[in-house]
């Protein structure tokens, strides 16, 4: 990106994004980073936003909020976002990376935010979920990638916020075209979602029903209302060719991430709430799934069971060298060394919040919430990190959130050993924000990132 921070992702490439996994670690370091500023749920009466973050260190208003765009409506619980085009479009000279896809997850509504003007978003263009629901059937849309010309989202309910939901498909042009799926399969909750088109395959995830999470988490939901499988798709076919359900070994798997080597068969997915991490691969005779992580419930004074760590973020270095997870409940953030995809080797581990009480403060800032949201720097060097999980979770397990806000902070990683540690110069504080206290989600670069990017 060029010194004010727009969207020329790398030298010689004809399309947006990069060639490779390779090129896109060689790009320039991020100098702005967009994120959810949430009020939806907190006693703040007013519209959600997008935030942009300053994050060059040698800017003056570097770890500030520089600009916020305003959402037209209240309610939307803004959530996960994305680009209308990324690395599998770079092939394409006419594409750009210049929308970002900003749906509400709670209200249905879609926000096309153009960032022309990389400093100060715009509002481009706003579907209604009255259009989203007759053109579609689905609701509480979540995960975006583009596919080329088209743009998918992962739409976790049907019209009435009950499973199994499907997938939207819209065009370049932000019309919604229908839904691409043509076979759901035994799918019956959806999720996130990855694909790797030289394999012919998309993996996805299940969360649950919206009218059971909205409402804040139940444990008498936990295998009635909230998923354990993980599917498996013919990608060309546009359906579920096998699916593997976890059982209780597997209970909510959230967030699933593929190697960024387009020629690689080798994935993840962290499960939330029996708080483990599933290795997949093409063994020669189909998919392999095998648990490569299992991380243990502790014991807590006023909780009616063992605390999970509840891990509801996992992502990939661009060099599928380290693997980042976050625990949101026990409050500590892992890196594991991923070399032998199969045999994961904890390298590093920073504590952010938490209910177990072990760092209440960073950077003598009090934390409300824990680890969760993701973004790492392109060169695997910088890993930012919100507190923030759902509004009415976020409100349930840590309620002092409601008049701290959460915040941003910023890890730094070594790349060669491996390692962590807090960054004591970064610390974004949304507590602080000018309509009072927010609570900010997932974060972009302009650029392209860690779990935008696809390769053909």
């Amino acid at each position: 990106m060029t010194s004010n921070g727009h969207h020329h992702d790398a030298p010689h490439c004809c399309g947006p994004g990069f060639a490779s996994p390779k090129d896109a670690m060689a790009a320039p370091r991020e100098k702005l980073l967009y994120t959810i500023g949430l009020y939806t749920g907190s006693k703040v009466d007013a519209p959600d936003y997008l935030a942009t973050v300053d994050a060059d260190p040698a800017s003056p208003t570097y770890s500030q909020v520089i600009h916020r765009l305003e959402m037209p409506n209240k309610g939307d619980e803004l959530h996960h976002f994305g680009w209308n085009a990324c690395s599998s479009c770079h092939g394409d000279a006419s594409a750009e990376r210049r929308f970002l896809v900003v749906p509400g997850f709670k209200s249905s509504r879609i926000h096309i935010v153009d960032t022309a003007d990389p400093r100060a978003p715009k509002l481009h263009k706003v579907i209604e979920p009255e259009e989203v629901i007759a053109k579609t059937g689905l609701t509480a849309p979540h995960t975006i990638h583009c596919l080329g010309k088209e743009i998918i989202i992962s739409m976790l309910g049907n019209a009435d916020g009950e499973g199994p939901g499907g997938f939207l498909t819209m065009d370049q042009d932000f019309n919604i075209t229908g839904r691409w799926e043509k076979d759901l399969g035994a799918m019956k909750y959806g999720y996130d979602f990855w694909y790797q088109p030289r394999h012919n395959v998309m993996v996805s995830s299940e969360f649950g029903a919206p009218n059971a999470f909205f409402g804040g988490f139940k444990l008498e939901d936990v295998g009635k209302r909230y998923g354990s499988q993980i599917h498996f798709w013919d990608f060309e076919g546009r359906r579920v060719e096998k699916s593997y359900d976890l059982g209780t070994d597997g209970m909510i798997p959230l967030e699933v991430r593929f190697h960024h080597d387009p020629v690689s068969t080798h994935g993840y997915v962290g499960v939330a709430l029996s708080s483990n991490v599933w290795h997949w691969h093409k063994n020669g005779q189909g998919w392999q799934l095998d648990k490569v992580i299992q991380e243990e419930p502790v014991e807590i004074e006023g909780f009616p069971v063992p605390l999970p760590p509840l891990i509801t973020d996992i992502l990939l270095s661009m060099d599928d060298r380290f693997m980042y997870f976050s625990n949101w409940l026990h409050g500590d953030l892992r890196q594991y060394d991923i070399s032998d995809p199969a045999n994961p080797k904890l390298t590093g581990q920073v504590w952010i919040g938490g209910m177990l009480g072990k760092a209440p403060e960073v950077n003598g800032r009090k934390v409300a919430g824990g680890p969760q949201m993701l973004q790492l720097s392109l060169d695997g060097k910088r890993l930012y990190c919100t507190t923030s999980l759902l509004s009415a979770w976020d409100n349930q397990f840590y309620p002092a959130m409601d008049d701290q806000g959460s915040c941003m902070v910023q890890i730094d990683c070594d790349t060669e050993k491996g390692g962590m540690s807090i960054n004591r110069e970064f610390f974004v504080d949304f507590g602080k924000e000018p309509k009072g206290p927010a609570r900010a989600h997932e974060t972009r670069y302009p650029g392209g990132d860690c779990t935008s990017d696809i390769w053909l």
